[in-house]
């Protein structure tokens, strides 16, 4: 089938090592402002007068910053490293790159003192790079473990959104499996050329039902396969299902995790066409707005769903979960229902 070839392209690559990117300039703000941070602290800690307390504050800043950026930078540099390397040797590394660099820090401002014979610096040696060797662990050690646990919670969010992800995608339900296989035994005395087509649609559909579910196809694949469906359930439904597109706005090279459209198309025939005495129409409608990209699925429901509710809720929400892991918060998803119809709503950023 057209586009059904390409190769689909995954996600966002999942970093796995627990440390930050230090490389970022987002990191590098984060880290100059915990450097101010702690420079305050400490210089509030050994204040005996708020008369010193602009001067003790910029020697502790520049001390601060000096370990910060210099530190950052270390990290930043043995990163792709240390992530090679099992948790234990990498956080022992980490912590004692740390070291290193207050260590060589405060020897060159002990020195430096010494050289220009300024008040600036600190006159005792061994006490003032014991001091920092100390403090420096310990909040080296407190920020080692707070990224670990941080990591560690979201690999577990992502790990249970995964395993959400993959049920979503081996699952097409059972009905629909059996209605489509009668169809085509039906059509295998009726119209083998039409049994035929109805395999092949059959098989694409199962083909990407397979997929993993971190990968992105483009928009075009995923309209196609939703046609599929439709073509299948057509054989079936005939005349009582009618489908109406409004997507030609759309990018045919967007990405979108796979199977988002199909399993709304197959909730808005389940839930809403098959209850209905008389033929209705399914709208899907697309458009592009700047970088943002949304879609609807809108179709008729019955009265008794309408006083009990769409029955929509777990591929909803299954298709929510899949869609922030993929984009993140900018994903939205928003369900309505009016008097006579259920609408699903979704918008995406425009990734290419």
């Amino acid at each position: 089938m057209a586009g059904m070839g390409q190769a689909p392209e995954r996600g966002p690559a999942r970093d796995d090592f627990y440390l930050p990117d230090l490389c970022t300039p987002a990191a590098a703000l984060g880290v100059v402002l915990v450097a101010e941070l702690v420079a305050i602290g400490l210089t509030l800690a050994r204040l005996d007068g708020w008369g010193s307390f602009f001067l003790d504050l910029a020697r502790s800043s520049l001390l601060m910053l000096w370990i910060a950026m210099g530190t950052a930078a270390l990290l930043c540099a043995l990163r792709p490293r240390l992530a090679r390397l099992p948790v234990v040797t990498a956080s022992l590394l980490s912590f004692g790159a740390v070291l290193l660099v207050i260590g060589v820090v405060s020897e060159g401002a002990w020195w430096l003192g010494q050289y220009y014979e300024s008040a600036w610096f600190p006159p005792r040696q061994g006490y003032f790079l014991s001091r920092n060797l100390v403090l420096g662990g310990l909040v080296t050690g407190m920020l080692l473990r707070y990224f670990y646990v941080s990591h560690q919670w979201r690999r577990n969010v992502e790990r249970q959104a995964e395993s959400r992800i993959l049920a979503l995608q081996a699952r097409i339900r059972p009905h629909f499996l059996f209605n489509s296989m009668n169809t085509i035994a039906d059509l295998t005395r009726s119209n083998p050329a039409a049994a035929e087509r109805a395999v092949e649609d059959l098989a694409d559909l199962f083909r990407a039902s397979l997929r993993d579910g971190r990968e992105l196809v483009r928009m075009e694949q995923e309209l196609e396969i939703t046609r599929v469906y439709e073509r299948i359930e057509k054989q079936r439904l005939g005349e009582r299902l009618q489908v109406r597109w409004q997507v030609d706005d759309l990018p045919g090279d967007a990405r979108i995790p796979g199977l988002t459209l199909q399993p709304l198309l197959e909730n808005a025939i389940y839930h809403g066409i098959e209850q209905l005495p008389e033929p209705g129409p399914v709208e899907i409608e697309g458009r592009r707005k700047g970088e943002m990209l949304y879609l609807s699925v809108r179709n008729p429901l019955p009265a008794e769903r309408l006083r009990g509710g769409s029955g929509n809720r777990i591929a909803v929400e299954n298709i929510r979960e899949r869609l922030v892991l993929a984009f993140g918060p900018k994903a939205r998803l928003s369900t309505a229902i009016d008097a006579t119809h259920y609408q699903v709503s979704i918008g995406l950023p425009y990734r290419r």
